[in-house]
């Protein structure tokens, strides 16, 4: 049956008044305080005040140690921070709409001069193909992480969670994606670990298993808490990260046996068929799961956010929320949209956005 994208969700507690929300994306805007300016908070409200049901913040790094990667990137550890985010998520739920705090370590995509420890870990010594778009130099190799910093990573994961509790945000989501830290013990490409972190699935998931555990300790039953995976990187974007449909789908079940309320599934183009199958990536994760799923890739129009709800709940998108205030209206009205390029959306770090 045909799923209307202007009909209500029930996700958890909550009811999402449409299915459209807005995409986290990694800003690189935080001036002094690890706090990003205040017209990068005012988009996120401006999008809830013009419709969005489910509005996330930019991806949140989760110490003040190894987890930066990006110069600029924001934190949720401080009091002044969650005052901060306070006024966005009290804003956003009067307009009837929900916040969710993205948060996630850089692990092997990040360089030393940004990242306050100075030094770069992941699950092996093992550096991207390609160089650093943003120094243009090779990545450093990192230290291979250790049991102790692993548990100290976890509790990164903990502070951040407990922020975004105090900061009122609805839910909070664990970035398992896109090639940062849970993403790199996730996949054969970037753990050559022979512990009993890698290896085998099972011991790749082991650490995102115990980042979630002790994260769904601390985020009351009333919040939201959900999980984002991909097959691509922002590093070596041209490999997949896991290797058969099989082994996605057991990641999969092992995700939905966790006390998570959706999975997000990022891709480049929901359309695309995966693993040399005739199916999409959100075809193949419904196939082994009833969790509620979100997707995002190349939904810029009604034609595309309808086609995508066909397998997911909720659709989310990146590009066309940042550039156009009037998405939501402009979707229901069936309008022409643009398939924006990547290279359009550099706007989000400018020294000013004001859409």
């Amino acid at each position: 049956m045909k799923k209307d994208i202007f009909s209500e969700f029930k996700l958890n507690g909550f009811t999402l008044k449409n299915r459209l929300g807005v995409a986290p994306m990694t800003r690189m805007s935080s001036v002094a305080d690890s706090i990003p300016r205040q017209d990068v908070l005012d988009l996120l409200v401006r999008r809830a005040e013009r419709g969005a049901a489910l509005v996330f913040s930019e991806a949140l790094v989760t110490d003040y140690e190894s987890a930066q990667g990006y110069p600029g990137q924001a934190r949720l550890l401080t009091q002044r921070q969650i005052d901060a985010w306070k006024k966005v998520t009290d804003a956003i739920r009067a307009q009837g709409s929900l916040s969710i705090m993205q948060m996630f370590h850089c692990g092997r995509v990040a360089w030393p001069e940004v990242n306050p420890a100075g030094r770069i870990i992941a699950p092996s010594p093992v550096t991207p193909r390609q160089k650093n778009p943003l120094t243009g130099n090779s990545y450093p190799v990192p230290d291979t992480i250790s049991r102790f910093d692993i548990q100290h990573v976890i509790q990164g994961f903990v502070e951040t969670a407990k922020g975004a509790v105090a900061a009122g945000f609805d839910g909070i989501e664990v970035h398992g994606a896109h090639g940062y830290l849970i993403s790199q013990f996730l996949s054969r490409y970037s753990n050559h670990r022979s512990d009993d972190y890698g290896g085998s699935l099972e011991n790749r998931y082991r650490f995102a298993n115990e980042v979630v555990a002790a994260v769904r300790a601390v985020v009351p039953a009333d919040r939201l808490l959900t999980f984002r995976i991909s097959n691509w990187g922002v590093v070596d974007p041209d490999v997949s990260l896991f290797e058969t449909r099989e082994e996605w789908q057991t990641l999969i079940e092992r995700l939905s046996a966790e006390p998570i309320d959706a999975i997000s599934l990022s891709t480049y183009d929901f359309q695309a068929k995966g693993f040399g199958t005739d199916k999409t990536i959100c075809q193949l994760t419904r196939e082994v799961t009833d969790l509620p799923l979100m997707i995002c890739g190349k939904i810029h129009d009604l034609s595309t956010a309808e086609a995508a709800l066909q397998d997911a709940d909720v659709v989310l998108s990146g590009k066309s929320f940042l550039l156009n205030p009037d998405f939501v209206e402009d979707v229901r009205a069936g309008k022409t949209l643009p398939l924006h390029r990547s290279e359009e959306a550099n706007i989000a770090y400018t020294e000013a956005l004001l859409l």
